[in-house]
């Protein structure tokens, strides 16, 4: 059986200056070893380091740095750029003529710097003709992985976070697929992440916020390597998009018969998802897509009437 990863737990409100650092105690004494290279990073680049820190909650170092904006790229994993939203933040920060909220960056594998927390701030700058753009350098790379806990100057839908995810592995893939999947579970946020990240891939307008409930309980991270996991993903996926292909057609169906809402994937796929019976321990998830495959075929649209709709909630068949 695939070892379930611990559930997460929100930590409790800690006593007041109990954990970290003094103000004093972040001072950088020096630059040896992964800050002494980032630093000269930077100025190879043609930045320069303005001051350096020790974070006050876990003691990281910290390099405070001005960088050539044609330096920095975001890290390729992330989720798309929103155009509205770079283009409103570059109006703000022109009205108030100051950029005051340094982006993160890492040393890029290739050379230059990655972002993996302050896309839209480094495209709102371009936006506006800057020269260079300050930055708070990581000496560490693993920082670029953990985009997910780090980014947060906009709130992610599912496909975002989905294709952010999947591009994350992708990037992880490409280092080393021998690793352990389950080593990751903190940067993948959560394994149906994956699975649905790569039904987008396939099918951008993806209706994922039906399916993910149902891959949410049943998905685990696993001690495999992250290659054969990925293999394991994209058959998932593969079971899932042909699901969404016969619960497509029931649509369709409910539709032709004058029945509309919303709501009618969401109430096919409850109609045919065992997993409302099961008590206990639940079915390998392959089994689950199986069985609901099964009853889409079989979904008999004479027997649905406009009052079985109206207590139909869920996500609506527009959201990606």
């Amino acid at each position: 059986m695939a070892k379930r990863t611990p559930a997460r737990r929100r930590p409790r409100k800690a006593k007041p200056n109990t954990k970290g650092f003094a103000p004093l105690e972040c001072r950088l004494e020096g630059q040896t070893g992964n800050t002494s290279a980032a630093g000269d990073a930077i100025e190879k680049s043609g930045g320069c380091v303005m001051g350096s820190y020790k974070e006050p909650l876990g003691g990281h170092p910290v390099l405070i740095s001005i960088l050539p904006i044609d330096a920095v790229e975001p890290t390729p994993f992330q989720r798309d750029l929103s155009d509205a939203h770079h283009k409103r933040l570059a109006d703000v920060i022109n009205k108030t003529g100051r950029f005051l909220d340094p982006i993160i960056a890492v040393v890029a594998p290739q050379g230059g710097f990655w972002t993996p927390n302050g896309r839209h701030r480094l495209e709102a700058m371009r936006r506006l003709g800057a020269k260079s753009i300050s930055a708070l350098v990581m000496p560490d790379r693993e920082i670029a992985w953990q985009i997910l806990a780090l980014n947060t100057e906009k709130a992610h839908n599912l496909k975002e976070r989905s294709l952010e995810v999947i591009r994350i592995y992708h990037g992880l893939l490409k280092e080393d697929e021998s690793r352990p999947e389950s080593q990751f579970a903190f940067y993948l946020e959560e394994p149906a992440l994956v699975t649905l990240g790569i039904c987008y891939e396939n099918f951008p307008r993806f209706g994922g916020a039906t399916y993910h409930p149902i891959l949410r309980r049943l998905e685990v991270f696993t001690d495999i390597p992250l290659g054969a996991a990925m293999k394991e993903h994209e058959k998932r996926a593969n079971l899932v998009l042909d699901l969404e292909e016969k619960v497509a057609a029931v649509v369709k169906k409910l539709k032709e018969r004058g029945l509309l809402s919303p709501y009618l994937r969401a109430f096919v796929v409850a109609r045919i998802n065992p997993l409302r019976w099961i008590k206990g321990e639940p079915p390998a998830l392959e089994d689950v897509l199986q069985s609901m495959r099964e009853r889409a075929a079989k979904f008999n649209v004479e027997k649905i009437h406009p009052q079985d709709l109206a207590g139909a909630a869920g996500p609506s068949d527009d959201e990606n």
